[in-house]
């Protein structure tokens, strides 16, 4: 029994429809396949990732896993080094160290993943508008990223908290203020590079509002850009966040934040050596781990570098 016109034409259409969809997942496969390949041979970048997922992952825990309550005192282990007993020793308190920084790791990386979070946001906004209409809004945009971009981020961070009064909440305050300028600059130059490509022309010439050509059409070719940034980002983040709480600005000198471990360690530099290397050690290797991963992310994402 042969088919009608009608029928031959829907069936026609559910196939190309079908085959497009299958050629653009299979095209999104191999393009996955592709990074993971091009990722895999930077390993100090692999290194890194699992580094920072390990970090990640006792932020989440970290509190549940310590071996002694982090606020308990210990007089009778005062300045103990490390032992097997105390892995990286106890401080002036008694407190031990070890379970300090677990207990600490959500408090620290949560205000600069949040910070950076809320500062790529604003950032991105304010870079698609400045990059897509130009104009005042381009200028307002730019001069006032290069008005923050003339302060160092940790200058422009403490008068913010100067202004705002000390504790953990201005602290994410003024780390998400600085870190917007990068992500507004960065992303008016993706903007521009993307905004006149054909399929942004094809959009606009179809009638579609200024909001889903932004959105729909010229964000997602910005992602990549964004990415890297943001990962780059969240080690200066943690500087800033544990500098300020070193400077007394940010968390309480009770609270288990590494920043403000280090601040209360450093008048024992010399007697108990063990209170300011192992929170620095931990800092120092989380930033280097999130700054290692955005390298070898932005490498992988280059299309220049094989």
């Amino acid at each position: 029994m042969s088919n009608t016109p009608n029928e031959r034409e829907e069936t026609t259409v559910s196939f190309e429809e079908n085959y497009v969809d299958e050629n653009i997942l299979a095209d999104k496969s191999s393009k996955t396949k592709e990074f993971i390949k091009k990722f895999m041979k930077r390993k100090t970048a692999v290194v890194a990732f699992f580094i920072m997922v390990f970090l990640l992952i006792i932020a989440i825990i970290g509190p549940y896993i310590t071996p002694y309550d982090p606020n308990f005192f210990d007089y009778d282990n005062i300045l103990s080094p490390p032992s097997a007993e105390h892995w990286f020793g106890t401080d002036h308190f008694g407190y031990d160290i070890f379970s300090r920084i677990l207990a600490g790791a959500p408090l620290t990386l949560g205000v600069a993943l949040s910070s950076v979070i809320v500062g790529a946001a604003l950032g991105t906004v304010l870079g698609l508008l400045a990059g897509y209409y130009g104009g005042w809004i381009e200028m307002l945009v730019m001069r006032g990223a290069d008005v923050l971009f003339s302060f160092p981020d940790i200058l422009l961070a403490i008068a913010i908290v100067a202004i705002l009064g000390p504790g953990i909440f201005n602290v994410f305050i003024a780390v998400a203020v600085f870190t917007v300028p990068s992500f507004a600059r960065m992303m008016r130059s993706a903007t521009l590079a993307v905004k006149n490509s054909l399929y942004v022309e094809v959009a606009r010439s179809l009638g579609c509002k200024d909001g889903r050509i932004l959105f729909l059409h010229i964000f997602p070719g910005t992602i990549q850009s964004l990415i890297v940034n943001f990962t780059m980002r969240i080690g200066s983040a943690i500087m800033a966040g544990s500098g300020l709480s070193f400077l007394g600005f940010g968390a309480n000198v009770t609270d288990p934040e590494w920043g403000a471990m280090l601040s209360q360690s450093r008048t024992y530099l010399g007697t108990a050596p063990h209170m300011v290397y192992f929170p620095a050690l931990v800092i120092f290797i989380t930033v280097l781990a999130f700054n290692l991963f955005g390298d070898g992310l932005r490498d992988t994402l280059d299309p220049k570098l094989k």
